[in-house]
């Protein structure tokens, strides 16, 4: 603690914070819509940096669609967690490059399906060929019992990015991500 009759040239200057401490906090940020998650582990945030000469933090993320309902929300808890950091915060949006399911992280995955989500099945490799499907897809696996027994309900859940499944093994209907 500095006293109040210190020499303003012995005031150490504070420090600005580090991208991992950034990051760190980012963490603690929950998705709106699935609090189980954060946006960390729905891997919407392509990028955090803090300016070396005045400490200001800059946050790029990547919306899971255009038009998500939740942006302006989520741009609201990153800059009250940040500002913990007592900096300049500045969230952008960019869909360069795109967000997609594989960003997920394994830690995400995992508590989507604990929490009745199905997490999305991996996304199909850019350059992989393109196939005739002959049969319906194949099911995504129930995150209450695990069967892929399922039947798609409805394609249009209640955001972009989820559908409506049911399980025909525990009869429970649950929401998957959708593969992007």
């Amino acid at each position: 603690m500095v006293s109040p009759t210190a020499s303003p040239a012995l005031v150490e200057p504070r420090r600005p914070p580090t991208v991992a401490a950034v990051h760190s906090a980012l963490a603690e940020v929950a998705d709106p819509e699935i609090p189980v998650v954060s946006i960390v582990d729905l891997g919407l945030v392509a990028r955090a940096a803090v300016d070396p000469t005045d400490g200001s933090i800059h946050v790029t993320l990547l919306p899971t669609f255009v038009g998500c309902p939740a942006l302006d929300v989520i741009r609201a808890a990153v800059e009250e967690r940040l500002a913990a950091f007592d900096r300049p915060v500045r969230v952008d949006f960019s869909f360069a490059p795109p967000w997609t399911s594989d960003r997920i992280t394994t830690r995400g995955r995992e508590r989507l399906r604990r929490s009745g989500f199905a997490p999305p099945s991996p996304a199909p490799a850019a350059d992989a060929p393109t196939l005739i499907q002959l049969a319906p897809p194949a099911s995504v696996s129930c995150p209450h019992c695990s069967s892929r027994r399922t039947v798609l309900e409805n394609a249009f859940g209640p955001t972009q990015c989820r559908s409506i499944h049911h399980c025909t093994g525990c009869r429970q209907p649950f929401e998957a991500f959708k593969p992007v």
